[in-house]
């Protein structure tokens, strides 16, 4: 008799929601996890009395994580303290001005209007698209497999109106955006959020301009910190029986005649499992974990010649002194064709930029809790890649945090250095060696056109019996929601293959 029904490699939100449900269904489930903590980049932090979120700073989009709740008997908003984030978003341009988005669209109009009246109708007419297109894409691609060709057609066939957004597929961010908006201030504010799937906006697939408008359906902070929506899916679990390891790293996925038999650990044990879902990068699990040896050769090729996924890094700030901001999230204002400048220039000459764009989170603006009184905690997302021409993050790290704090105290935020209590910075090579991300991709895997949907790696594998994959590396992609909807999709797809 196997140990377990299930082995989950990674406590991810993708591998916890997916462990959560089929433990829900009666499965003796097993979640290891790497680290000494759960959640990877959905995770919180303590360092001298200051709470810091790993990497993931909101949640919006919260109908994927609701459904895989309610599936397990609960309420997300039961389970987890959800503060709306209202305004969602402070743009702030070089020269200081700044522009605030309320989470009213109706209020948002009457922002656009006092920079550009013309722009007002193109707001409208976009949110009319958007609203539909998300509609679609919440009913089928947050809830249905795509590992082919025929799944995408069952998409269609379960909402025809997934048709109508075709072009948006192939058209690009850019393109969709300057559809709708001409005035150089407004694109200011749409044109980084195509770097939050990875890429910039010539690259990134049109359908994914929706996201500007899907923060005016609600953002939220999780009271506590980010952490609090793993550390719900662990306890729902755990109500139906899930065990989750911690400092447990696997080392091999054991396979024989086609099918996975568990897992080794890095300590020489093994476990058992009819069933091994997969939350870690797929180009890992396939060519290591699992390795060639027991992959088709156009699998192993097909598997290697997918790109990993944008890098960033975090600097994580203790500060004395309330930031002059006005906002949890608060950006440095860029074009859809600055963002591309950037793109060609640094990212693929892997040259860092002396001012830098990127984005700035106020935890303590939404949940005063995670500092001390009178103190706050800023979380800086400054663009970065793992990839540095003539050095490493190793020697760039000091003068990174330097000319950063330096840049965002001239303007963003006045008196920002003078105020920092405590500083911590997590590069790509830092995410590589603490949570395994490979060239610390936090995305796994390019989400391009090329590897998305049914391009990307399969839910249910196709080289490997009972073997499955959950989290950012397959169907729908990265982030938080689209993770946890990953691993609704999957539990379902063991429910219905594996008895």
């Amino acid at each position: 008799m196997p140990d377990y029904d299930v082995i989950v490699i990674g406590a991810g939100c993708g591998g916890l929601s997916a462990a959560a449900l089929l433990a829900k269904q009666g499965r003796r489930v097993l979640v290891l996890e790497q680290s000494n903590r759960i959640g990877g980049c959905c995770s919180t932090f303590e360092r001298d009395g200051y709470q810091f979120d790993v990497g993931a700073s909101i949640v919006e989009v919260i109908r994927p994580i609701e459904r895989v709740f309610e599936k397990l008997g609960t309420r997300f908003q039961d389970e987890v303290d959800l503060i709306p984030c209202d305004p969602i978003m402070s743009i702030i341009a070089r020269d200081g001005r700044r522009i605030t988005y309320p989470l009213s669209i109706e209020g948002t109009a009457e922002v656009i209007r006092q920079i550009s009246p013309q722009e007002v109708a193109g707001w409208y007419a976009f949110v009319e698209y958007m609203s539909e297109l998300m509609d679609v894409a919440l009913d089928t691609f947050f809830i249905m497999p795509c590992n082919s060709m025929g799944d995408l057609l069952e998409m269609a066939k379960k909402n025809p109106r997934l048709l109508k957004f075709a072009p948006a597929f192939v058209s690009s961010y850019q393109n969709l955006v300057q559809r709708f908006f001409k005035h150089e201030r407004i694109l200011e504010t749409l044109g980084y959020q195509s770097l939050y799937i990875g890429y910039p906006p010539a690259l990134v697939p049109g359908v994914y301009a929706m996201i500007p408008y899907s923060e005016h359906r609600g953002i939220f902070y999780p009271r506590g910190g980010m952490v609090q929506i793993p550390e719900a899916l662990r306890r729902c679990g755990a109500a139906y029986g899930m065990e989750t390891r911690l400092n447990a790293l696997v080392q091999q996925v054991m396979v024989s005649n086609g099918r996975v038999q568990g897992v080794r650990l890095a300590d020489g044990s093994e476990l058992t499992a009819p069933v091994v879902v997969s939350n870690i990068n797929a180009k890992t699990l396939y060519l290591k974990l699992i390795g060639q040896e027991h992959l088709p050769a156009i699998v192993a090729e097909g598997v290697k010649s997918y790109r990993y996924s944008k890098a960033v890094p975090m600097i994580y700030l203790g500060l004395d002194y309330s930031p002059p901001l006005d906002s949890h999230h608060s950006l440095i204002g860029v074009t859809p064709e600055g963002v591309n400048r950037y793109w060609w220039d640094h990212v693929e000459r892997g040259r860092l930029m002396e001012e830098n764009i990127g984005l700035i989170c106020w935890p303590t603006h939404s949940d005063p809790s995670l500092a001390p009184d009178g103190h706050h905690v800023l979380n800086l997302i400054p663009e970065g890649f793992y990839h540095l021409t003539g050095t490493d993050w190793d020697q760039e790290k000091p003068g990174f945090v330097e000319r950063t704090l330096d840049y965002l105290s001239r303007f963003a935020v006045p008196g920002l250095k003078d105020h920092v209590q405590t500083v911590a910075c997590e590069t790509p090579l830092d995410f590589e060696r603490h949570l395994l991300l490979p060239e610390g991709a936090i995305y796994c895997l390019q989400q391009d056109l090329t590897a998305m949907a049914m391009f990307r790696p399969a839910a249910r594998s196709k080289a490997v019996q009972g073997l499955y994959l959950t989290g950012s590396s397959t169907h729908p992609g990265g982030g938080v929601p689209t993770t946890i909807a990953s691993g609704y999709i999957t539990a379902g797809l063991i429910e219905r293959h594996e008895g």
